[in-house]
């Protein structure tokens, strides 16, 4: 097949970013995408057959473009470049304009896939929103960056965080301690975001003067929560009745976000998740946003993305056997 090459225009500092440590985000794209990518001095010359050429110019584009927004870019940019459309590498540069706020280190916190962007903005554009996926999607800590500049632009008075006490599997027994001390372990991934963003000392001051609020689901009941960011995890162990109870706790002037992961349901005993009836019951209704992260949304290692994948491959594969053995048993 014939040889066609292509030059992306690009700044020292930029390519260097892009190539990576010892040149290994070009070698992977080379490998993937079996094309030959050489830095010169007025850009990053690619050579391949015309498909290939193609479809890489166009990863090397957002990956520039990325670099040129401040991104460092890293192997998880590369996968989720060369696993995106054309169509969604156009758009990828409005996600590195989103930064939502700093960390006490410094460092900008932004969606880092058009999922993680489109989730962002329902947030910001809805009084509730739904954030549906698996883990490593992001829906916990985006939720706590929205909330934490909620609460540091004053578009909120507090921060309230929330979760059914649902063990993931396994029966921990009696907890020693207060309240708090109970319900902390299941408040973990909250607290790790709050420490990030806010800082050990802002939060423990936040705390004190009862402006952040930790606690279990069940203590929502009765409630009318005004001028709050109300943020409930883990919410595929809810039941449909603790849902609803959530749900019209809400007050003026607040924002929730719901997030779970359908594929982890802990309940047991056949009962119903609150967040898959709620999906299907408020889809429409307006003023609230409902989204579904993919694995392609995923921000942890690459291996998490194929373990998902694996997964839902599998979970597919006894969803058929059931299914002939149905139609076999309706037959005979």
């Amino acid at each position: 097949m014939p040889q066609t090459e292509r030059i992306v225009e690009a700044d020292n500092s930029a390519i260097s970013n892009i190539f990576g440590q010892f040149d290994s985000n070009i070698a992977k794209i080379e490998k993937e995408m079996s094309v030959k990518i050489v830095n010169r001095s007025d850009g990053i010359k690619i050579v391949g057959e015309e498909e290939n050429c193609q479809r890489a110019e166009h990863v090397v584009r957002s990956l520039v473009e990325a670099a040129s927004k401040g991104e460092t870019i890293s192997t998880q940019n590369v996968d989720y470049a060369m696993s995106s459309t054309d169509d969604e590498l156009e758009e990828v540069g409005a996600i590195y304009d989103d930064c939502i706020c700093r960390t006490i280190n410094g460092r900008p916190v932004k969606p880092k896939t058009l999922g993680q962007k489109k989730y962002v903005d329902m947030i910001r554009d809805n009084t509730i929103t739904f954030g549906i996926g698996p883990a490593g999607t992001g829906k916990t800590y985006l939720a706590m960056a929205m909330a934490i500049t909620a609460f540091k632009n004053n578009d909120v008075n507090r921060i309230i965080m929330t979760r059914p006490a649902i063990e993931a599997g396994e029966k921990l027994g009696f907890l020693p301690g207060d309240l708090q001390q109970k319900v902390d372990p299941y408040l973990r991934p909250l607290y790790d975001a709050l420490f990030e963003i806010m800082g050990a000392d802002s939060f423990s001051k936040n705390m004190e003067r009862g402006l952040l609020e930790v606690a279990p689901l069940a203590y929502m009941r009765g409630r009318t929560l005004d001028n709050a960011f109300i943020v409930l995890d883990e919410a595929q162990n809810t039941t449909p009745e603790q849902m609803k109870m959530f749900l019209t706790r809400i007050g003026y002037g607040s924002k929730a976000v719901v997030t779970g992961d359908l594929t982890q349901i802990d309940l047991g005993d056949g009962k119903r998740s609150g967040l898959t009836d709620a999906a299907k019951i408020l889809k429409g209704v307006e003023d609230i946003g409902i989204i579904t992260l993919t694995n392609k949304d995923v921000v942890r290692h690459p291996l998490v993305q194929k373990i998902i994948s694996a997964y839902e491959k599998a979970e597919q594969k006894n969803e058929n056997k059931k299914q002939v053995h149905i139609n076999k048993r309706q037959r005979g």
